[in-house]
């Protein structure tokens, strides 16, 4: 059951906006990538309207194949995403900071020590959204040929993440004794070594970071194939999902908590977030007409990498006739999988031909795109809560700030309105604010805090 009826939001931070084209809106700041004042103002933004958590994604590579796509893509001059929030936590209070890392090519010494200190840092409001790398280009930059195959890269994941969890739990809290009378900083009796051997890693410990304020920082997940569900359910605590069906979302949304309540989580500790493009007009012309806009700034090459890139580089659509029917299957792609689901899904029930599908692809990257006035998006997103579809949502605005301040000065005070997003905040870390429990340090054989 679900604590209460209000739904958690996050603002997915990107440079400009999610949009293809919004790199080119006069609005936008051209260099928003690397310009840490506009991070700070959207932060702000967000953090004024009582978000619960800013989302930075992350992809360790350029996946654009050719030059003249690279051109014309406004993605590759960005933050990283441990970087950028640590920053970010000392010009914020209350906002939790969601970085994105992935366990196919990193060492989990270091993540869980940087996790940690992002933690620290910021006084308990860090999460990690746990990704197993989807794309091919990235495989090359740390000295491997190819990308992993799909099953082995969660098999490494799960692994990955409980010794990261282990590293968290290597002191005790409260450990830190710090007695300048007695000369004893640290009690050792609650200093543990986690001596991991297993099929992928191998991990002594302890780490050199006391345990983080929020025992473990939040864990955020993104996948939804079969084994993306299986790890979820296993180890997700907030659940980012791409699904424009309200139905697929009801199965989707129904299913990850069976499975969660079978492995003895409890409902309200897997939280289920979709991600929505909001594009807000005072009426639904002006809204179309931002689109538009946005649309006639995407050249038809960019937006055909965008489409082959998520469906998972399994056709070359510069070879295909465009006006044709999108066909009900693809060949298996060993990157995202439950994407290209989620894409074939539409295409075939909107029956769209592949300039259609590309179209979408480029506005909105398989989530749901909401085109309408306050009103209009606000019942899509109260829907999609009644309806069991969602907990919450992740905020991808079109542009950024223009589509962010809309949203956030049009919308919200509408959900608020029908009692369905809070106005202020209520905890004072990331888990107390999501109302998840902080969780018990395996080494010690009773919870010390408790506290949801």
């Amino acid at each position: 059951m679900r604590s209460n009826d209000e739904m958690k939001l996050g603002l997915y931070l990107v440079q400009t906006g999610y949009h293809e084209g919004a790199w080119r809106d006069p609005s936008a700041p051209p260099n928003g990538g690397i310009d840490i004042d506009h991070y700070v103002h959207l932060a702000a933004l967000a953090e004024g309207a009582a978000f619960h958590f800013v989302f930075f994604a992350d992809t360790p590579s350029v996946v654009e194949r050719d030059n003249a796509s690279i051109a014309r893509a406004g993605r590759n001059d960005g933050f990283e995403p441990i970087t950028l929030l640590s920053a970010l936590s000392s010009r914020t209070q209350n906002i939790g900071l969601v970085a994105t890392a992935t366990t196919t090519y990193q060492q989990p010494y270091h993540l869980a020590r940087m996790l940690a200190s992002l933690d620290h840092l910021s006084r308990g409001r860090a999460a990690w959204n746990i990704v197993t790398s989807g794309f091919k280009s990235e495989a090359p930059n740390f000295g491997y040929k190819e990308l992993p195959d799909h099953d082995t890269r969660y098999a490494r994941a799960r692994e990955f993440v409980e010794v990261v969890k282990g590293l968290w739990d290597s002191w005790e809290d409260g450990a830190f004794i710090r007695d300048k009378q007695s000369g004893i900083f640290a009690d050792t009796s609650k200093l543990h070594l986690l001596n991991h051997r297993g099929d992928y890693l191998s991990v002594r410990g302890p780490l050199n970071t006391a345990r983080p304020p929020q025992g473990y920082p939040v864990l955020v997940q993104a996948g939804a194939s079969e084994a993306g569900i299986a790890f979820a359910s296993e180890l997700g605590e907030v659940v980012f999902t791409a699904e424009p069906s309200l139905e697929n979302g009801k199965r989707y949304y129904a299913t990850l908590k069976d499975k969660a309540r079978a492995l003895g989580r409890e409902d309200d500790q897997v939280l289920v977030m979709p991600g929505i493009v909001p594009i807000v007009g005072r009426t639904k012309q002006e809204a179309l007409e931002k689109l538009q806009r946005l649309q006639s700034y995407t050249h038809i090459d960019l937006q055909i990498e965008t489409a082959d890139r998520w469906l998972g580089f399994v056709t070359d659509l510069h070879s295909i006739n465009l006006d044709s029917l999108v066909p009900a299957a693809l060949p298996q792609t060993n990157l995202i999988q439950s994407r290209q689901k989620v894409l074939l899904d539409l295409a075939a029930r909107q029956k769209f031909t592949w300039r259609q599908l590309i179209r979408f692809i480029s506005d909105s990257k398989g989530h749901l795109i909401v085109v309408g006035t306050p009103d209009e998006i606000a019942n899509a997103m109260v829907d999609t809560f009644d309806e069991r579809a969602a907990d919450g949502f992740n905020v991808l605005p079109a542009t950024v700030p223009g589509g962010l301040r809309d949203f956030v000065e049009l919308v919200v005070p509408e959900l608020r309105r029908r009692g369905k997003f809070r106005s202020r905040y209520s905890g004072r870390t990331l888990r107390e604010n999501l109302g998840l429990k902080r969780p018990i340090n395996r080494f010690t054989q009773t919870d010390v805090s408790g506290r949801p």
